[in-house]
């Protein structure tokens, strides 16, 4: 299943660069990456598609890895960073960037992973009580996003249309800034953050199993939990900050990877997963409406909103809806 994914994700990244309201064929894109100057063809590859079909598969690879290392970590399919408030802490601090001082571009991405990071560790802190309990931190974690949700309204009312305007497609997620100076830092990122992952995946599979029998397992519970918690919230900031919350990609790929690999959990799966999601997403935004490219956040939330309405009607049905 790991390599269907890894080439459905090769097979989307082509269609995004080759594809769409200009199209290239394949020898004309390999001749550009050889070199070749082909008028306006080489420019829209080089500036245009392709950092923006990178991006769009390193922002899938960190949101998918971010949210299951959540899900599974506090064993609850709503613990990803877009409902437990990480994002909202990004988009609060980006728009206050944006609105109180004129921020723009690196500097309204700078901002969004401070307000990533500094939200994350306000919800880890006031969640303790010896230990983090999953269904604390996530409580804690919706409080926050409503309040950064309220800062977000309110800042979007005291600033001109203009910039409220700006915020909103950034709000939405959107790879229309895409470049390869984003595309660098995320990698140089996810070339540090993949590693701790994957070294701290074996105290996910612990953490799954409930503290108890992880400690049983000779488990170190709280600091193996807040690795993958530092691991996490960096991997979501980072994403955000190189093209905004991108709505629901962390909160599907999880369950679509567990299901796929058969209830296992596979990080590589999840953020294959996420990769695909982007891309798929990012092409329909970009085409569906001819001479218009929506955020790609948009065609996310679509897929994401019904996918959340029905994981709390079946909690309800099972009883575990409270």
């Amino acid at each position: 299943m790991i390599l269907i994914l890894a080439a459905i994700t090769v097979v989307l990244f082509a269609v995004s660069v080759l594809l769409g309201s200009y199209t290239v064929t394949i020898p004309d894109f390999f001749r550009i990456l050889g070199g070749a100057d082909i008028p306006g063809a080489t420019f829209i590859v080089m500036e245009n598609k392709l950092p923006r079909a990178v991006i769009a598969v390193l922002i899938g690879v960190a949101f998918g890895l971010a949210g299951t290392i959540f899900q599974t970590m506090l064993r609850n399919p709503l613990a990803s960073p877009d409902i437990i408030g990480i994002s909202y802490g990004a988009s609060a601090s980006a728009v206050a960037a944006m609105v109180l001082f004129g921020a723009a571009g690196v500097a309204v991405s700078l901002s969004a992973l401070i307000g990533a990071l500094a939200v994350a560790g306000a919800i880890y802190f006031l969640s303790r009580r010896g230990s983090v309990a999953g269904y604390r931190l996530i409580l804690v974690g919706i409080g926050f996003a409503a309040v950064m949700h309220a800062m977000v309204s309110f800042l979007l009312t005291r600033t001109d249309i203009r910039t409220a305007s700006d915020a909103m497609v950034w709000l939405n997620g959107s790879l229309n800034s895409s470049n390869w100076d984003r595309a660098t830092i995320l990698v140089l990122a996810l070339l540090l953050l993949i590693p701790a992952a994957a070294v701290l995946s074996r105290g996910l599979r612990g953490l799954e199993l409930g503290d108890d029998m992880a400690a049983s397992l000779g488990l170190r519970v709280e600091p193996s939990r807040l690795g993958l918690i530092t691991v996490g919230v960096a991997l979501a900031a980072v994403a955000t900050a190189a093209a905004g919350p991108v709505a629901f990609v962390a909160f599907l790929a999880g369950p679509i990877a567990r299901r796929l690999v058969k209830g296992a959990v596979s990080l590589t799966a999840a953020g294959l997963v996420g990769a695909v999601i982007v891309l798929a997403a990012d092409f329909v935004a970009a085409n569906m409406i001819p001479g218009v490219s929506l955020p790609v956040g948009v065609v996310t939330g679509v897929l994401g909103a019904p996918f959340l309405l029905w994981l709390l009607v079946t909690a309800n049905r099972s009883g575990q809806g409270g």
